[in-house]
């Protein structure tokens, strides 16, 4: 595989609703990875509970996109002008945009964000729409970023038998990757990696902190570890029936309730939502191939938000008796820009028309790409095209 190395900007608005992270990655879409300079611009309080209106579909969605959509060309213009590189320096920029809407089993699943405008805002080619086209050929469409999570954790494979990268956002993703996969193959082993949605993330602990205390998130994991989980809410959440079903799958983010933990204290019930999360994880990992299920066998990775609660990292080592299990930043990777890199990797992977999702990490009929591409809105060529001109000319 002969890639060009492209520069990518991607961008990302997780389940959290905390805030655009935005990511700049020198990459070939394939083994090449270089992570780039990173930021994270929190969200206005007014756009994120008009975004948090519109979550499930409702509302009014196009005047939320329009705002959301000029926010991330703000977040990418910022993180520009704090690595002193004009818009001409990136090739691509991988917009997922923002879920408002997951329903694979209907086929359905909703980004709101408008390459457009951002393309024209930002004079850079957008990437976009990666998750329709995996739906359409009947995948869930998530997780999106496990051949990411391949790529860049192909040197631990040399001294560990498998990894599991744990995504702990809103929702919690994880995908397991053995010693024996190449993502440079031209047809990807599917039988050495999978992917899957394990259930909630902060979400739950989220909306719990934010009713109870006002507060957007538990921040430190204080208020789970002032309390106990209580053991009967904790198995009547555990006894859904999502978690027997095997992978892929994936999850909306409102697809689980407060309901069983209503009645607990503030602390007993941040601290039963924390244990649900951890035990999700662990319940995961009974659908790990054959000789892969007992503690040790495989290194442990989280990113996403979960990796700054201690609570929830302690919960996640004891519910997988995995005591090594660590954040990204072990391996050099900066947690807070982790899916905004993913999704620069993946824009390339799509121009490069590389498949995005196998059929064992969302359950796609075949390994297929996907999204959907705007060019720069300025007219001025972009740094791959000035790159291929000078070449030409020589």
């Amino acid at each position: 595989m002969t890639s060009k190395t492209q520069t990518a900007l991607g961008l990302m608005s997780g389940t959290s609703l905390d805030g655009i992270d935005a990511g700049l990655l020198e990459t070939d879409g394939c083994a090449l990875v270089r992570a780039g300079p990173s930021a994270t611009t929190p969200y206005e309080t007014g756009l994120r509970e008009r975004l948090r209106a519109i979550l499930g579909g409702g509302g009014p969605a196009a005047e939320v996109e329009h705002e959301l959509t000029l926010a991330h060309a703000e977040a990418v213009a910022g993180l520009l002008k704090s690595a002193e590189l004009m818009p001409d320096a990136v090739d691509l920029i991988g917009f997922h945009g923002h879920t408002t809407l997951h329903r694979p089993s209907e086929g359905r699943t909703v980004q709101i964000g408008d390459a457009g405008l951002l393309a024209e805002r930002t004079g850079i080619a957008v990437v976009s729409d990666f998750r329709s086209r995996d739906v359409a050929e009947g995948g869930q469409g998530a997780p999106l970023v496990p051949l990411f999570h391949a790529a860049i954790t192909a040197p631990l494979r040399l001294t560990h038998a498998s990894i599991a990268v744990l995504n702990v956002g809103g929702v919690a993703n994880l995908t397991w990757i053995g010693e024996g996969f190449d993502i440079e193959a031209a047809s990807p082993d599917t039988d050495t990696i999978l992917a899957f949605d394990t259930g909630p993330g902060n979400a739950l602990i989220d909306d719990w902190t934010r009713r109870h205390t006002g507060q957007l998130h538990d921040a430190g994991g204080r208020l789970a570890a002032a309390g106990t989980p209580d053991r009967a809410a904790l198995s009547a959440l555990l006894e859904q029936k999502f978690f027997d079903l095997p992978p892929p799958k994936s999850l909306d983010r409102n697809d689980f309730d407060l309901g069983p933990v209503v009645l607990l204290s503030p602390e007993d019930g941040a601290a039963s939502l924390t244990a649900f999360t951890a035990g999700a994880v662990a319940r995961a990992r009974e659908h790990f191939p054959d000789g892969m299920r007992r503690p040790g066998q495989t290194k442990w990775l989280v990113t996403g938000g979960g990796r700054h609660n201690p609570s929830l990292m302690q919960a996640l080592r004891e519910a997988l008796d995995e005591p090594t299990l660590a954040p990204i930043e072990e391996i050099g990777w900066d947690g807070d820009a982790f899916e905004a890199h993913a999704f620069a990797y993946l824009a390339v992977r799509s121009r490069e028309g590389l498949a995005l999702t196998l059929p064992s990490t969302t359950g796609v009929k075949r390994p297929t790409t996907g999204g959907k591409f705007t060019g720069a809105g300025s007219g001025a060529p972009s740094a791959r095209a000035k790159a291929d001109q000078r070449r030409q000319s020589r």
